[in-house]
């Protein structure tokens, strides 16, 4: 994933107002009323936003610096974008940064009328956006997944003609007298929802709109290492408007518990109950790991509750080549029942170890 301060131009001691002067400078160079129909363009855009995202918020900006893109959530996914919850639609966009683009509505830009071209059956479908759970073997290798989805497509055959109410524009305009004199709002056309187009031949089975559902499988390759809440964005593979552009498809993670791990970022957590007599004299006990077994050596006179360290028996690290590690908490189980020789045995061994000492010690609180 490219370098945030990289796709907008600065150095990373720019000031916030060269942030902002420089992403309005590139979302005006790419915006999608001036290059209808350019997916390049549309991605440019649409990094630029991200990046502005991150650095024109200080507290966002600062973990960036600090941790880079997995600061922020955020990860390589190759050809697709990754990340942990800063991927905007276009909708998105111009709610939250409306004021880059001057005037108080998402639609009054610089381009004299705000995005009616885009609206004009331009602007892409809407995203779709689905969870897809993993395994903790499946995060630890990284694997590629088969999905099914099902997805808005116009109908084959389906025709359609420009809207009459807006003539294409996909808003309406209304004029009204105010104590600060007339006042023009726009707003969505209410007979084509903003697409600029109506119906004009229905085949037969498709919805009101011209649209079916189509079901699609769609390959998805999971980098190792990923994370609840973590997502991949695939372009252009959401559901389509009327001109057939379709939006992107968010594919979401989320860990299924495992039945003995416990995740904390990169390093996993497993707790491992042994007998006093192990504790005691120490030993060999094979432990497992996420994907594998090894051989964990128990020091003698180990106390309950520490923990011993695998090191490199974790998660693979997202955007490295390290992994984190595997700590193991020992838990010395006390019987609750044992038998008379048992019973003579520990009474003779007390007796040899005679009494502790100093039993009291001052506690942490």
């Amino acid at each position: 994933m490219r370098d945030f301060y990289d796709i907008l131009g600065v150095s990373k001691n720019a000031s916030s107002d060269e942030i902002k002067k420089s992403y309005r400078k590139l979302a005006m160079k790419y915006h999608p009323d001036k290059n209808p129909d350019d997916s390049g363009a549309e991605k440019n855009f649409k990094d630029a936003a991200e990046a502005y995202a991150v650095l024109s918020d200080e507290t966002k900006r600062s973990r960036y610096d600090q941790f880079g893109h997995a600061g922020v959530g955020m990860g390589d996914g190759g050809h697709a974008g990754f990340g942990g919850g800063v991927h905007m639609s276009m909708d998105d966009i111009f709610s939250q940064f409306g004021d880059i683009f001057g005037g108080g509505s998402p639609f009054d830009s610089f381009f004299g009328g705000g995005r009616q071209g885009a609206q004009g059956g331009r602007r892409s479908g809407s995203d779709i956006r689905i969870k897809l759970k993993l395994t903790y073997e499946e995060i630890a290798k990284g694997i590629e997944k088969k999905i099914k989805i099902k997805k808005r497509i116009p109908a084959p055959g389906a025709t359609f003609k420009t809207c009459t109410s807006c003539n294409g524009a996909g808003q309406v305009s209304r004029i009204s007298n105010t104590i600060l004199g007339q006042m023009r709002t726009a707003s969505e056309c209410p007979y084509c929802s903003g697409s600029g187009k109506v119906i004009g031949h229905r085949p037969a089975g498709s919805g009101p709109d011209g649209m079916i559902n189509k079901e699609e499988t769609i390959k998805v390759k999971i980098p190792a290492g990923v994370e609840s809440g973590n997502y991949l964005t695939l372009s252009h593979q959401g559901n389509q408007n009327i001109s057939g552009i379709a939006g992107d498809l968010i594919v979401v993670f989320d860990e299924i518990d495992h039945e003995y791990f416990v995740r904390d970022g990169e390093h996993v957590y497993l707790q491992l109950s042994i007998s006093y007599t192990t504790a005691t004299l120490g030993g060999t006990i094979k432990v497992p790991t996420i994907l594998s077994q090894v051989d964990l050596k128990i020091p003698a006179g180990i106390q309950s509750g520490q923990i011993l360290r695998l090191r490199s028996k974790g998660f693979p690290r997202l955007r490295g080549s390290s992994s984190g590690d595997q700590m193991v908490r020992v838990q010395v189980l006390t019987p609750k029942s044992i038998s008379r020789s048992e019973k003579k045995i520990l009474h003779q061994l007390d007796q040899e170890q005679q009494s502790i000492k100093n039993p009291f010690t001052k506690i942490d609180i």
